[in-house]
This record gives structure tokens, C-alpha cells and sequence, in this order.
């Protein structure tokens, strides 16, 4: 085998693209630029005499409150005398292409159902469209555009390669089909507060370190409090709608998830909508009971899983049913004094701690579109693509299943088996064993993360899983993190009767008869002799590999 030779996926749906081919989706080819120019050339919107106006609803953006398109869309119907539709599109191969979880398929059809119901609140219909193979999607919004007379088609950016082409392919569309169709196409950008790669370092290039980043975003929205303002949900359409030729959109049946993301029986379902409650109003209620009970200690209690101090917001900002804008404009008011500076300096340290979570959030979307190769599989660093990783299918197999023999690793992947949720304290813990101690492919595990979390996000996902040199001590970090013992006794039923510091190791802790009786499996790996064999690895499959 050639020292460099790349590695291989292990599955069909971990395939990735050459690194050279992710250099040229970086440059030449970024599909981000392509989209801004496209969006630049594509003419005056004005031009176009408004009739029924269509805005597209996007999985990462069901909600009708402050949703930059959709009200953009709702501005310009008012201005013909045409009717403000909305639609859905679902793909059954996205969500098998992503591996998007059983519970955040679930968690956004529930949400759309929210919405469609507000919706037609304000006589605004929800067309359901289904593309049953990934190729229909652009047909389908297209047919649509032609059966109802748009003059203006709205939505957000997605900044994933595949959605960025989907909305380029579309203007293709358009423009071949324009001999019998008038419409214009307008794109906003929503998911963050800041434009991605506008931040820039000091030579003019864009940052790609967190912390100055952070500096700067924090600078930038103190300056410009305007940037976290809200929009209003849209205007509602005449009532005499739903007895109109639209008649017949209102109350349609909205899609069903694919047979393989139906949860294995109805006390699973219940029991995680119990607990990811869809919607905007869920979302924001569950904002008000954060602020009012946790945020005070969250600087302090962010990194103790036992605690559960974090917001559990993740799911609702990655479906789009809750706005960032709308959670820093509530801070901002409730807790700051009206104050957009969210500096540790400028407020309270729960706040400051919390909204610097957000700002890893737009980080790693600002990331994405300067190094669009990190929604392909591919590390953000390209050299980790030359790694050799093991072939250990019974450490994969424990893995997933919470019984690789670390307490701290085990309760988190229990957690997330159980719950559709992990901590994220745990989420660095658990990919630092995958790749480090088992030196399993950091794709699969990326993968099953994606499979199972409610709150699966691509661009939170990959910059979570990228490979580093950086190894978390599973045993370290629960002294730490999990003083007590709480969180893993909670996950970890057989060692609930643990008492004191051999809950966080065991098998070293206890005397072999102790640890025997407990049931628990022993540790799969020795952490010390894995750890040196990852770096040694590392540094033996990248020196001086060239992507």
C-alpha cells in the first residue's frame, strides 16, 4: 500500500470526493459564489408585476415568525392583487441521503403540521409536494409555479453543497422555461445573524479561527444592534381565499416519513415528542423556561451533563422553528437592558457563556461557505483524508451501543440512543474515542450521529466530528465534568450502586471480583496505549502527505 494512499469509505453512504476535487469545490468551483453571483445577475425583482406570490418553505426554516423570505414574500403579494401561497417540499432520498434520524424526520413533519395549522390561521395555504426522487424536486416546484400563476417565487439560503446547487440548478430552470414562465427567484439569507464570510482577518481573507471570530461577531452585532431585529409573521390573506380557486390547497395532507424512519412502536414516539415538543410556540416556551431558571448558572454548569443546564434549544434552531435573531433580540431585552453587547464585559456571565455557544453556530456556518468541502465527507483539513483507521468491528458495535467499558462514553451514547439527544460535552467525548482510541473512521461515527440525534445539523455535525489531535481522557473528564457520578449512574444502570470515584473507571477501581459482579463490560481498549497509537498514526499517514 502507498504511504499516502487515501482511505477508503467504509460504506456506500460515507463516499467522498477526491482532495483535489475539494480544493476546486473551495476555489474555482464554489458553489456559494455561484449562487451570489446568480442571485446578483438575475435581474430586478420589481420588474416582475406581482400576482400569486409562492414562498418555499426549507427544512431549516419552519416557522412563520421572523423568517426573512417568507415576509420578503408576504411584502410582495400585498403589493398586486394576487394571493401569498407557501409550500413544502419533501424528499423520502434526502432524508435517506442524509441519514437524517427517525427522530428529527419525526420532529419536522410534526413542526410543519404546527405551521400549516398557524398558516391557515391567516388564510395562507401549505401545498404539500412530494419529490419522490431527488431529481423531481426542481420539476416539482416548477409545475407548481406554472399550475398557480406565480410571478415570485421566496426562500432562504441553505449553505450545504447540494442545497446550493438544488437553487442553482433551479435558476437553470428558469431560465430554459422562460419562454412559459415569468418568475423571478429570490433568495434571502436567514440562518444566520451575520453573512457568512464577512468577517475577514486583518490581510482581508476570511477567519477560520474561532476565538478572533467570536471577537469580531460580538463587535460587530454591539455596533449594529439592528442586525438581531425581528420580523413580524406574515399578513394574512383575504378570507374569501379559502373559497376561492385556492380553495381546494387548504387542509391537504402533509407527507409521512419513509418506512425506515417510523419509530419501532408507539411508546418510542410518544415518549420523544414528549420530549421535543414541535413548533415555534414550543420552542419559545422552552427559551422563556431557560432564561427564567438556568441561564443564571449556565457559565458555571454549561460543561456538567448531570446538571442538564444547556437550553435544549439545538433542535429548534436546526429545523429552523425558532430563530437565532428572535433569542438574542429576547436576551437582549429581558436580560441586558436592551443592551446588544453580549461581551463578557457587557452582561451577566451566563449570557455572555451562552451566546458564545450561538456564535459557534454561525462560526461553523460561515465555515461552510468558505470551505464547502465540509458537507462531502471530507475533513476541513485535508490531510486527515490520508489516515489509515482501523477495522474493529466489535469496538464499533460497543460503540453504538454504550458498552465500550469508559462509564463516561457509555452513558453518553446510552443517552443518545435513548433520548435522541447527547449532552455536548459527551458529543466531544464520545468522537474523541471513536477516532482516538479505536481509530475507527470519524465519517461513521459522524453518520450515527446523524441517525439518531433530533437536533442533527451538517454544519454543526462535521466541524463536531473533525479529526484532530486533540484526545479527551474519558476518565479526566468525568472527575471533572461529572464530579458526583450523577450523569453516568443515570445512563448506566449496572453501576448505579458504585459508590465514590470507581464509578468513573471500574475496572481499575474495584478489585476483579467486584468489578465482575457488576455486569459491565471491561474497558475495550487500554486508553493510553490507543491514544499513542492514534498519534503515532496520525503522524506516521500525514507526513508530508499532499491533498
Amino acid at each position: 500500500m502507498a504511504k499516502h494512499e487515501r482511505s477508503l469509505s467504509q460504506e456506500n453512504v460515507l463516499k467522498h470526493p477526491s482532495t483535489k476535487r475539494a480544493k476546486e469545490i473551495d476555489g474555482p468551483d464554489n458553489p456559494w459564489d455561484e449562487l451570489l453571483d446568480r442571485m446578483e445577475k438575475k435581474g430586478d425583482e420589481s420588474a416582475t408585476k406581482p400576482r400569486n406570490v409562492l414562498h418555499w418553505f426549507r427544512s431549516k426554516d419552519l416557522r412563520a415568525e421572523d423568517n426573512r423570505a417568507l415576509h420578503a414574500a408576504s411584502l410582495k403579494a400585498k403589493e398586486g392583487s394576487g394571493t401569498l401561497l407557501t409550500c413544502f417540499l419533501f424528499s423520502p432520498q434526502d432524508i435517506e441521503w442524509h441519514g437524517a434520524s427517525t427522530a428529527r424526520t419525526n420532529f419536522m413533519l410534526e413542526g410543519l403540521r404546527v405551521l400549516q395549522t398557524q398558516l391557515e390561521g391567516l388564510n395562507i395555504p401549505l401545498i404539500p409536494l412530494v419529490a419522490e426522487e431527488r431529481k423531481d424536486k426542481g420539476p416539482a416546484i416548477l409545475e407548481t409555479l406554472k399550475k398557480h400563476d406565480v410571478s415570485h417565487l421566496y426562500a432562504n439560503i441553505e449553505l450545504e453543497v447540494d442545497e446550493l446547487r438544488r437553487d442553482l440548478d433551479f435558476f437553470d430552470r428558469l431560465e430554459g422555461a422562460k419562454e412559459h414562465v415569468d418568475v423571478q427567484f429570490v433568495l434571502h439569507h436567514d440562518q444566520t445573524v451575520i453573512l457568512p464570510r464577512t468577517l475577514k482577518t486583518g490581510a482581508g481573507g476570511p477567519m477560520k479561527v474561532f476565538t478572533p471570530y467570536h471577537k469580531a461577531w460580538l463587535a460587530e452585532v454591539a455596533g449594529d444592534p439592528s442586525l438581531i431585529d425581528t420580523l413580524p409573521p406574515p399578513q394574512a390573506n383575504d378570507k374569501s381565499v379559502k373559497s376561492s380557486k385556492f380553495k381546494d390547497l387548504f387542509g391537504q395532507s402533509l407527507p409521512e416519513p419513509p418506512e425506515s424512519r417510523h419509530f419501532a412502536s408507539d411508546e418510542e414516539r410518544d415518549r420523544i415528542q414528549k420530549l421535543w415538543p414541535a413548533g415555534h410556540a414550543a420552542g419559545i416556551k422552552r427559551l422563556g423556561e431557560f432564561f427564567d431558571e438556568k441561564i443564571s448558572t449556565y457559565a458555571t454548569n454549561r460543561s456538567t451533563p448531570a446538571a442538564d443546564n444547556s437550553s435544549r434549544l439545538s433542535a429548534y434552531f436546526s429545523s429552523g422553528m425558532v430563530s437565532v435573531r428572535e433569542v438574542l433580540s429576547a436576551g437582549q431585552k429581558k436580560l441586558n437592558g436592551g443592551s446588544a453587547d453580549f461581551s463578557q464585559s457587557g452582561c451577566d456571565a451566563g449570557l455572555a457563556a451562552w451566546v458564545r455557544e450561538l456564535v459557534f453556530r454561525e462560526f461553523y456556518r460561515h465555515m461552510m461557505a468558505v470551505m464547502p468541502h465540509n458537507s462531502m465527507n471530507l475533513p476541513q483539513n485535508l490531510k486527515y483524508d490520508f489516515i489509515q483507521w482501523e477495522d474493529d468491528e466489535e469496538g464499533w458495535r460497543k460503540w453504538c451501543e454504550g458498552r465500550t467499558g469508559v462509564p463516561f462514553v457509555d452513558a453518553g451514547m446510552r443517552q443518545l440512543n435513548t433520548e435522541a439527544y447527547m449532552h455536548n460535552r459527551l458529543r466531544m467525548n464520545t468522537a474523541s474515542y471513536l477516532r482516538t482510541n479505536l481509530l475507527l473512521d470519524y465519517r461513521r461515527g459522524e453518520r450515527y450521529f446523524a441517525e439518531h440525534l433530533v437536533d442533527w445539523d451538517l454544519c454543526n455535525n462535521t466541524q463536531g466530528w473533525e479529526p484532530s489531535y486533540t484526545v479527551f481522557n474519558p476518565v479526566v473528564q468525568a472527575e471533572k465534568c461529572d464530579p458526583k457520578g450523577d450523569y453516568i449512574r443515570r445512563y448506566v444502570p449496572e453501576l448505579r450502586g458504585v459508590e465514590g470515584k470507581a464509578v468513573f473507571d471500574p475496572y481499575h477501581r474495584l478489585s476483579k471480583e467486584e468489578f465482575e459482579r457488576l455486569g459491565y463490560p471491561q474497558p475495550h481498549v487500554d486508553f493510553q496505549e490507543s491514544k499513542a497509537r492514534c498519534i503515532e498514526r496520525y503522524k506516521q499517514d500525514m507526513a508530508d502527505a499532499e491533498p
